[in-house]
């Protein structure tokens, strides 16, 4: 009785994540991340200060 009892959360937030899944238009939450980073190594990018003539990369 108890793994069930201390797993039940468990199975109740799976079972739960896959019915929201099926049923309802859910964001890929990788494709956001990916087009976060992508925007913020562009925005770091146009901001960036230029080199020094002097400096070395």
């Amino acid at each position: 009785m108890g793994i069930i009892r201390s797993s039940f959360s468990l199975i109740a937030g799976t079972v739960c994540g896959i019915y929201i899944a099926q049923n309802y238009n859910v964001p890929n939450i990788n494709k956001l991340i990916q087009n976060a980073l992508f925007k913020a190594k562009d925005v770091e990018e146009k901001y960036r200060k230029p080199p020094k003539p002097g400096d070395r990369l």
